[in-house]
């Protein structure tokens, strides 16, 4: 497998990455698992999520595959944070408020001490970007998240 730049980082990447919205909803979890040591063993080491992919259950089943093979270590982990996860005014968005506990809960679920790439899942105009943007960098300040990305935002 050869290897590619993740952006303009120095972390190298597998070109494809395993995406997870489907484990835990139409994919069960015994699924999921082989379908991650598959990608595992064919040299992918780049799995992608997010808080809200089935409610969660998407986040516990890689955390769950990780922790059982023992790989956590070997492969770029990158989740998302942006829609509901519950039914109260803040839980979803991307205030800091939201991105704070939404990384608190990813982390749980992910059984991890850091996400290596954290993303904003969608875009949010009509709040201040600098709110965004600090909870992101404190995030990074923390340890918590190595890298930062969006996803869906037009160019």
């Amino acid at each position: 497998m050869e290897y590619r730049n993740l952006g303009r980082t120095g972390v190298k990447v597998s070109p494809l990455c395993l995406g997870a919205m489907n484990f835990g909803g139409p994919t069960t979890e015994a699924d999921s698992c082989r379908i991650i040591e598959r990608a595992l063993e064919g040299g992918i080491n780049f799995i992608d999520t997010a808080n809200v992919y089935n409610a969660g259950e998407s986040e516990n089943i890689v955390g769950r595959a990780l922790k059982a093979n023992g790989r956590r270590d070997s492969i770029v982990l990158a989740t998302k944070v942006h829609g509901d996860v519950g039914t109260g005014p803040n839980e979803r968005g991307n205030s800091r408020y939201h991105i704070l506990k939404a990384c608190e809960d990813s982390l749980r679920r992910l059984q991890t001490d850091h996400i290596d790439l954290y993303q904003l899942h969608r875009p949010v105009m009509d709040m201040p970007q600098d709110e965004t943007l600090r909870a992101l960098d404190d995030l990074v300040h923390q340890g918590k998240v190595l890298y930062l990305g969006a996803s869906n935002f037009a160019a």
